[in-house]
């Protein structure tokens, strides 16, 4: 037998921070939407059979998903069953967290931290004894600093992938502002249409996407898009001015760094009589 058959729910209160039908109605809380997201991505990234369950919803509609019932279901409170806006949005994330390559998900990316933390220690001349304890005390405090983690929106994703196309390996800025435009004019259906191109052409570039707060996002689209496309267009044009402000300051500093070299390099001369 596949070992695919389950996957388990919320059924800790820890993921959900709390009872889920006392929430705040249909619309996930962060602390549910990240426990969503990151248990999809760590079943995505360690069974095979689920990551392919769910990578083939990608694009389609509630109605010819029935794969990736066994997987979402769960997660859904009997108010979410009765919204098909919050349904929709469960199942196309967790299918755009799936359809990643296998290096890309956060699990992926947990491990291979985990496993250069040993050699880093080794070399410091530390035992795995000495390390034992910090290891223990960081994993008791990583939920909790990922609570405070601020949530990014899908204009911060947009706008990383045009300062990582400075260093030639991005999007270009017509681009990204093109795409980020079609995607705050489009009604529910056409987002959801639209999204995997946008989300495969950010994770193409490796730029991390906040897939708790894209959750809530398209939860509220039909409600809140008006706030919703203001935060996400603020939200790119802030981040490259920051940007722009940061490399303006470090030409600056280079200017000044290589005056002072050209100022001590210069021999004193005497004038000659």
């Amino acid at each position: 037998m596949s070992n695919t058959a389950t996957i388990p729910g919320p059924a800790k209160p820890t993921d959900d921070e709390g009872n889920p039908s006392k929430g705040t109605g249909p619309i996930p809380t962060p602390g549910r939407a990240r426990a969503f997201t990151t248990r999809i991505d760590q079943r995505s990234h360690d069974d095979p059979g689920v990551r392919a369950a769910l990578r083939r919803g990608v694009g389609k509609d509630l109605d010819a998903v029935p794969f990736m019932h066994r997987f979402v279901a769960s997660w859904l409170t009997d108010e979410q069953t009765h919204n098909r806006d919050v349904q929709r949005a469960y199942y196309t994330v967790a299918a755009l967290i799936a359809a990643q390559r296998r290096d890309q998900y956060a699990a992926a990316k947990s491990k291979a931290s985990k496993k250069d933390e040993p050699a880093a220690d080794e070399a410091n001349g530390e035992t795995a004894q000495d390390t034992s304890g910090a290891l223990a005390e960081k994993t008791d405090a990583e939920p909790t600093a990922a609570k405070r983690t601020p949530s990014r929106s899908l204009g911060h994703a947009f706008a990383e992938g045009v300062i990582k196309g400075g260093q030639g390996v991005g999007l270009r800025e017509t681009s990204a502002e093109t795409r980020l435009n079609l995607l705050t004019r489009q009604s529910v259906d056409g987002l959801h249409r639209h999204l995997p191109g946008a989300v495969r052409q950010l994770r193409d570039r490796d730029v991390e996407i906040d897939w708790a707060q894209l959750l809530i996002d398209l939860c509220q689209w039909r409600r809140r898009s008006g706030a919703i496309k203001r935060t996400w267009l603020q939200d790119y044009h802030r981040a490259l001015q920051k940007d722009g402000e940061r490399r303006a300051r470090e030409h600056d500093d280079d200017r000044t760094s290589a005056t002072d070299t050209d100022a001590e390099s210069t021999p004193d001369t005497e004038p000659q009589a």
